[in-house]
């Protein structure tokens, strides 16, 4: 028990910091918050991932995150709390796995180091407190590297199948982008697994078969089952997954050409390297994003030594690499760095749509290569050549996270440049310095500055489709995404709040299928949780999908399926279907508005009627 402490110490903080004021966000992305509503009403929209009881579209993901959600509210009722408690112990178990892996690879010091590295970096605070697909994909693909570092160990196919299923099922949270891990994965256990190249090539065939049966069912379900017996599939243009996933979520992100898209074609931000250290993205992860680089290279040197002259097992007989610690230290640096240089590479060159939140993939990665890097190095710290890297890395460290600090709290940026230079110095010093001294000192260095801004961030509520890391602002850098205000419509990104008389007008309408029917995603959400009434979303998250075609809405008009139109046409279409402007042009020149809580509402049975 009293070699768990640090662990349960680590666990108990996560999950406070993960849990405090956790329902002040409210409903957080009010787009999955519906879907979560709607999967605890309906295990039919549960399924398919609806954003409505009804089903009559999908949200723009596969539903993995969704059915969490949706069981959880299902199961104690449809709050802020059952919405975002799961995301918060993802994360949680997620910081656990971390210091699992890392630990079977360079011990128990190094993983206690990764797994507060990734409780404390912002952007992970930040989406394991909000309902985002993002804290799902963490953890599985978390759980994919725990199940393929046990395989490297033993070249257990078993180990590597349970690797390939828990990154297909992070498919089903995030489609495509939870295959970035996939090079590093392969490679690590093509290189180290210790049998013949032909027997390890069999167990990745196996895992990859198990990658895809784990994400493709669902897929294969959605796609033999018709069309009108499932929600249109949210972000396609043709009612398909296999669409969305290779085209709006797969490549179009590359490329920029997501059809359906409001923006993309450059308008995501300049590409390149300086990405992930810039103004959008830089206070999410970079907090130690370039002492990872630093000390995956000297980590590399120092695992090679594998503790030569200290009773640690050296290079091998044949003089061929490292052995014993070094060896398994070398394990776990390919498999975070690749993890880390693969998925920073596309971030990078992504044309189409990037938020800066998305950076929390790469938050594992940088955990797992500090811990691993400073161990091996502070074990060869009596080299000059350890010693120095240890330096370098505390210098660059305190270095980087002033320059994060200094637009926030000009003190704290300070206390952590003088720190962080002391911490240099002691390391550059390490082998007659007290490691009692320097490596508390150089541990606060590293952990202050993102500690403090994950604080920050969870001491402020977060809402809206786009969230950022850190304190509330005005005028640029980190903002807070907020809902419309009480009674207003809300917008593509952002969710109103139906003013008392529209909701109870909305719960007015038993009868019809959908209460009410409004363009955009984020607008339905809104009325839909403020009314408990299903809400249709013309043409989904943007306004662009065909779904539902004007001649299908007439229709459903006619039926008396849908009870009221609320608002107008949104924004005009610059890519993919014009739908939804063509239905509300055509519910405007038929019925006639009245307003209610500052909402245009327009009431259809009268339509229906004639």
């Amino acid at each position: 028990m009293r070699a768990r402490l640090p662990l349960l110490l680590l666990s108990v903080g996560t999950a406070v910091l993960y849990l405090w004021r956790l329902g002040d966000s409210g409903w957080a992305n009010a787009y999955y918050s519906a879907a979560a509503q709607a999967g605890a009403e309906s295990w039919h929209a549960w399924f398919f991932g609806a954003t409505d009881a009804a089903g009559a579209i999908t949200v723009d993901k596969t539903p993995a995150a969704t059915w969490v959600m949706g069981l959880s509210a299902r199961l104690f009722g449809v709050d802020a709390w059952s919405i975002l408690v799961p995301q918060a112990l993802m994360g949680v178990a997620s910081v656990a796995l971390l210091h699992a892996a890392v630990r079977r690879t360079a011990g128990e010091a190094a993983g206690l180091i990764a797994g507060a590295v990734l409780a404390l970096t912002p952007v992970a605070v930040l989406m394991f407190r909000f309902n985002n697909p993002d804290a799902l994909l963490v953890l599985l693909l978390v759980a994919g590297a725990y199940c393929v570092v046990r395989a490297t160990e033993t070249a257990s196919p078993r180990w590597l199948v349970l690797a390939g299923a828990a990154v297909g099922f992070a498919f089903l949270a995030k489609m495509l982008q939870a295959f970035l891990v996939l090079p590093a994965f392969g490679l690590v256990y093509l290189a180290f697994a210790p049998a013949g190249l032909g027997r390890k090539v069999g167990h990745l065939v196996a895992a990859l078969g198990a990658v895809v049966v784990a994400g493709g069912w669902w897929v294969l379900v959605v796609e033999l089952v018709p069309a009108d017996f499932r929600p249109h599939i949210g972000g396609s243009q043709e009612n398909s997954v296999l669409e969305l996933a290779l085209g709006y979520n797969g490549l179009g992100r590359l490329t920029g050409e997501e059809v359906g898209s409001v923006g993309g074609g450059g308008g995501w931000g300049a590409t390149g390297w300086s990405r992930l250290l810039g103004a959008e993205m830089g206070d999410q992860i970079a907090w130690l994003l370039p002492t990872a680089v630093v000390l995956l290279v000297a980590g590399w040197w120092a695992a090679g030594r594998g503790g030569i002259g200290q009773g640690q097992a050296g290079q091998d007989r044949a003089g061929r690499g490292p052995t014993g610690q070094g060896r398994a230290e070398r394990v776990g640096l390919a498999l975070w760095g690749g993890w880390l240089v693969v998925t920073a590479a596309v971030f990078s060159s992504m044309n189409g749509i990037i938020h800066a939140y998305y950076t929390v993939a790469l938050a594992p990665a940088v955990g797992g290569l500090v811990g691993i890097g400073a161990v091996a190095l502070w074990r060869e710290r009596r080299e000059p050549v350890a010693a120095a890297a240890l330096s370098g890395a505390a210098a660059v460290s305190a270095l980087q996270c002033h320059l994060l600090l200094r637009d926030w709290s000009v003190p704290l940026a300070s206390v952590v440049l003088v720190l962080g230079l002391v911490a240099a110095v002691g390391l550059f010093l390490a082998a007659v310095a007290p490691a009692a001294v320097v490596v508390p000192v150089a541990l606060v260095a590293a952990l202050l500055g993102p500690g403090a801004y994950s604080v920050a961030t969870a001491a402020t509520p977060h809402s809206g489709a786009i969230p950022s890391a850190g304190p509330a602002r005005t005028g640029g850098g980190t903002f807070l995404s907020r809902v419309g205000g009480k009674g207003g419509p809300g917008g593509l990104l952002n969710a109103g709040e139906p003013g008392e008389e529209l909701v109870a007008l909305l719960r007015d309408s038993d009868g019809s299928t959908w209460a009410a029917a409004a363009v955009g995603s984020n607008n339905a959400a809104g009325f839909q949780l403020g009314s408990g009434k299903p809400v249709m979303a013309v043409g989904g998250f943007n306004g662009t999908d065909p779904a539902p075609t004007p001649e299908e809405f007439r229709r459903l008009v006619a039926e008396g399926q849908v009870h009221y139109f609320l608002g107008g046409a949104g924004m005009p279409a610059e890519s993919g279907s014009d739908a939804s402007e063509r239905i509300a042009e055509w519910v405007e020149e038929n019925f006639t508005a009245t307003t209610v809580d500052g909402v245009a509402v327009y009431d259809l049975t009268a339509g229906a009627q004639a």
